[in-house]
């Protein structure tokens, strides 16, 4: 089953937040969350946070390639999803990961990265098929997103 808003189906549930983390030649720049509020007609609308004010991004999402590009006022991102589903503890994790290139006004414009984003939910909560799920495990940025995922959330007492 997919997510489904205006005419866009989405392999992802939304909205949803997931813990960021992005570097710079293997140095860590920033962590913090990403929240996709929505996906219309294949446009993403949401916020990403990396120091405690939410900052807008606008994007687009193609469910057939699994690839998803947004931009936010400093830096531009592209990546691609992948699910795994941890039957051991019933968890479906979704990766989200890539490049970005930083952009003027922020201080380290025309510097690129990597990024790995990550949310996960219970395995019979958003149940679908396809060949793109997994049983291996999830790089060690995801548990490193889920950490910070999770310790916003307590640390806030919240969802953000």
């Amino acid at each position: 089953m997919l997510t489904s808003q205006g005419t866009a189906s989405v392999s992802f549930p939304f909205p949803s937040v997931w813990g960021i983390h992005s570097s710079i030649a293997g140095r860590t720049i920033i962590w913090g969350t990403l929240a996709i509020n929505s996906i219309s007609d294949n446009r993403v609308i949401g916020t990403v946070n990396f120091r405690g004010t939410p900052i807008p991004i606008n994007g687009f999402w193609n469910e057939s390639t699994k690839q998803i590009a947004f931009d936010s006022p400093y830096a531009t991102f592209s990546g691609n999803l992948t699910i795994i589903d941890d039957n051991q503890i019933r968890i479906r994790h979704f990766i989200l990961r890539g490049r970005f290139l930083m952009k003027p006004p922020s201080l380290q414009a025309g510097e690129s990265g990597s990024w790995i984003a990550t949310t996960d939910i219970p395995l019979n909560q958003f149940p679908a098929g396809g060949s793109f799920y997994t049983e291996q495990l999830p790089p060690v940025g995801a548990f490193l997103t889920s950490n910070i995922l999770h310790q916003h959330q307590n640390f806030w007492g919240r969802l953000i």
